[in-house]
């Protein structure tokens, strides 16, 4: 089980006269973490450094550091931590002293990785879609069952034939709201999961 932050986090070090100061936020896509960098990348730092990783994809940036001093170790302290869907920024102010290449690694990373250890986590529950269909005479029975289960009602529309509801719950939870529907009403209620034309 991966968490993401619950809150965006920022912790600042002093190495040698240089400042480095971590920024962390959750992200739910490619296109916000890129947006998050360029908000709190100082255009007057010396270097604006940043890595993201949402499930499988992830980028880093060492944004003019020697090749592999800055993003990568960045991006190896979200892994440590066991962080998913986030992005971080390391910006750096130039104190005047070079740290050299193993210097700069321990600064980022190090900045980065105590950025996410004090940082509110929040764990990353799987969701999932499902559909149901029920007569009338059941629809009391099923909206008293969604709040156990963490089912929210995504949507709901009406036919002739019953009720069509359309929910979002955590994947873990699908297995016993269908027993428990199923149960409740005689197995009267039936199930589908929805095929979204679009991808995610």
């Amino acid at each position: 089980m991966t968490d993401t932050l619950a809150a965006p986090a920022t912790h600042l070090l002093e190495v040698r006269h240089s400042r480095f100061l971590a920024h962390a936020e959750a992200v739910d896509g490619p296109v916000p973490a890129m947006q998050f960098v360029a908000r709190v990348s100082d255009p007057d730092a010396t270097h604006n450094c940043w890595a993201w990783r949402i499930g499988q994809d992830y980028r880093s940036s060492d944004d003019g550091e020697p090749a592999g001093t800055a993003g990568r170790p960045i991006l190896a302290a979200i892994d440590g931590q066991g962080y998913d869907r986030i992005a971080v920024v390391v910006t750096r102010w130039y104190g005047g002293i070079k740290l050299g290449a193993g210097g700069l690694v321990r600064a980022y990373g190090g900045t980065a990785a105590e950025c996410l250890r004090i940082a509110p986590r929040q764990p990353l529950v799987a969701m999932a879609d499902l559909g149901l269909a029920c007569a009338f005479d059941d629809l009391g029975l099923v909206h008293a069952a969604l709040p156990a289960h963490a089912a929210e009602k995504t949507g709901e529309r009406f036919e002739a034939d019953g009720a069509h509801l359309s929910l979002r719950l955590p994947a873990a939870q699908v297995d016993a709201l269908q027993r428990r529907l199923r149960d409740a009403t005689r197995d009267r209620v039936r199930f589908h999961i929805p095929q979204h034309p679009e991808t995610h």
